[in-house]
């Protein structure tokens, strides 16, 4: 790995992580760990070589770590470590500091699972959902999340558990509601979503996010 040989704490920590795709592995291991077909499933723009090397040199540093998959999951797994899991307020950080900026040209459409999770964090207006504690159930293709609303803002956790609301579609989909402010009962007529228990919480909490299209 190459070193910016610079004492101050920003260079080395850049030394660590600062190869390019190296904050997205990590990006795509906050919410628990995956295996190396679905770490390149979320990262479509990533090499299988570069992937391998990125991994190498992340675990070397002690970012993450790899392990056997407990069943049903076959094979080897990646997570990070305690250390790499404190990236997690870093990373959101960034995501808060280029929400704003317009995407580049040619830049993949659709988030990944994890991707879309970390934006919904990141761009989560607490002052809109003040007074409210409760959870939503984010079921997506393959994968869910639990949300839960509180005095820490909005927290995610992979999983799917009991909420007082639950979302059930594709990862577009739930850019279009939160983030081109598509209306939920659009998606429902459509076919493309179904929505149960609280969908007044639901309604209330999908307009709760700073889409850019104001300000």
């Amino acid at each position: 790995m190459r070193s910016y040989q610079d004492m101050c704490g920003i260079a080395r920590a850049l030394d660590v992580v600062g190869e390019r795709w190296s904050l997205l592995v990590v990006r795509e291991l906050l919410y628990g760990p995956k295996r190396f077909a679905d770490l390149h499933r979320g990262l479509p723009g990533l090499s299988q070589n570069v992937l391998t090397q990125r991994l190498r040199d992340l675990e070397e540093s002690g970012v993450l770590a790899h392990r056997s998959a407990l069943p049903p999951i076959a094979g080897q797994v990646y997570e990070l470590t305690e250390r790499g899991r404190a990236l997690e307020s870093v990373l959101l950080a960034l995501g808060q500091w280029g929400s704003p900026l317009p995407p580049k040209p040619g830049s993949a459409t659709e988030l990944s699972a994890d991707a879309l999770v970390v934006a919904l964090r990141t761009t989560f207006l607490p002052e809109a959902m003040e007074g409210v504690r409760a959870s939503v159930q984010l079921r997506l293709p393959g994968d869910a999340f639990h949300l839960t609303i509180g005095s820490e803002g909005l927290v995610a956790a992979r999983g799917d558990m009991p909420a007082d609301a639950v979302l059930t579609c594709a990862v577009r989909i739930v850019q279009d509601l939160v983030f081109a402010g598509r209306p939920l009962d659009a998606v429902v007529e459509a076919g493309l979503a179904t929505a149960d228990g609280d969908t007044v919480l639901l309604r209330r909490l999908l307009t709760a996010f700073d889409d850019g299209r104001t300000g």
